[in-house]
């Protein structure tokens, strides 16, 4: 175990009141934080020279298990075309050809993309499997990199199952769910027109709830509808996406301890509306802000850019945003050992090539993550 002491912050995000900043580590977990004057010993002495030092980024919502490519789809949205979920069975097949070696090996490459971009813990979904074998070993491929492991064998119907869909809820239900539950701490079910509906949706929910799973929902992505009122009536931590909110859906998400994970990069992906963040918060709404990674929607690995976004079109201050891809994160995967700058919490750092957050904002587009920390240390 060794401590370090990070002297000559800029800033230290959530610790407006301090001067002259600094943070100690010791092994995998902050020590300390307080004025440099004040700063215990440590074993090595690292100097900022100004730079400001934020959470490492809570990616709470991410698809990175697939294979090839949507580049065509997205440049027909471009040109004008509507985006629909059916695009999904696109990725299906080619996730179902390929070898595990293949997916490992592209995950592998998004997250260092992550990694260089200051996020530190990301949850994977499945999803483009489909089957008992394909989603069981999406989850394994995943949990290489990561304990968040969200279990989405209700993404869509499959092909095979289009004129039964009640034949494809028994089969995620049943079979599936026994193989994947292992590999995942999470469930999920895209609950939308074009996939599942409510009563899908709960039963879903419930079969993951008895294997010891917990629950998230994707609902009000592609139009009003009832996911988000259940996802309160669950008590689930998470509902995500939430673009199109009734002043009922507002109303339970208010009155709950479900977080809204809003997903700006979708939304600049797909050219529909950005949800109103600034209303959410107003009315007393956790958010959470996340990348939605994915090949079809949205294929961005990089929470600056979300955050960047969600203060240009959502009603975001800078703060606001960078405590949603942070704490508000942590909070939609139930952890409070991550996305803060607090004793005891874990060392997962970005430190950025500017003094203030603001300029992830301010600067887009520009990488300004110099380092990653994770668990006390550089990588």
């Amino acid at each position: 175990m060794t401590s370090t002491l990070l002297t000559g912050a800029g800033e230290l995000f959530g610790h407006p009141h301090l001067v002259s900043p600094a943070l100690v580590t010791d092994g995998d977990r902050i020590a300390w934080v307080g004025e440099q004057r004040e700063a215990p010993e440590a074993d090595a002495v690292v100097e900022l020279a100004g730079r400001a030092v934020l959470p490492g980024f809570v990616d709470s919502h991410s698809h990175l298990v697939f294979a090839g490519d949507r580049s065509a789809e997205f440049a027909a949205r471009m040109a004008g075309e509507p985006y629909a979920a059916g695009g999904i069975r696109t990725t299906v097949a080619a996730t179902r050809a390929a070898t595990d070696e293949q997916l490992t090996a592209h995950v592998a490459r998004l997250l260092g993309e992550m990694r260089r971009q200051g996020t530190t813990t990301v949850e994977v979904k499945s999803g483009y499997g489909l089957t008992v074998h394909d989603e069981a070993r999406s989850l394994a491929v995943a949990r290489q990199f990561t304990d968040e492991t969200t279990f989405l064998g209700a993404h869509v119907v499959p092909a095979e199952h289009a004129e039964d869909p009640a034949a494809y809820v028994d089969l995620v239900t049943g079979p599936m769910l026994e193989a994947c539950a292992p590999h995942a701490r999470w469930i999920d079910v895209f609950c939308e027109r074009g996939a599942f509906d409510d009563d899908q949706a709960r039963a879903v929910l419930s079969a993951g709830e008895r294997a010891g799973l917990r629950g998230r929902l994707h609902a009000n992505q592609l139009g009003p509808g009832p996911g988000v009122r259940l996802a309160c009536e669950l008590g689930l931590a998470a509902v995500d996406h939430c673009t199109y909110l009734e002043p009922a859906d507002v109303e339970a998400l208010r009155g709950s301890g479900t977080v809204a994970t809003l997903l700006p990069g979708v939304e600049w992906s797909t050219r529909q509306p950005y949800p109103d963040a600034r209303a959410l918060l107003d009315a007393g709404v956790r958010i959470a802000l996340a990348s939605d990674c994915n090949p079809g929607s949205c294929f961005t690995s990089s929470l600056p850019f979300c955050i960047a976004v969600a203060v240009r079109e959502m009603g975001l201050t800078p703060a606001e945003a960078v405590t949603a891809a942070t704490a508000g994160g942590a909070a939609a995967l139930g952890r409070t050992d991550v996305g803060r700058l607090e004793v005891g919490a874990r060392a997962d750092l970005a430190v950025l090539e500017a003094s203030s957050h603001v300029h992830l904002a301010y600067r887009p587009g520009v990488p300004l993550v110099a380092q990653t920390w994770v668990g006390g240390r550089p990588v």
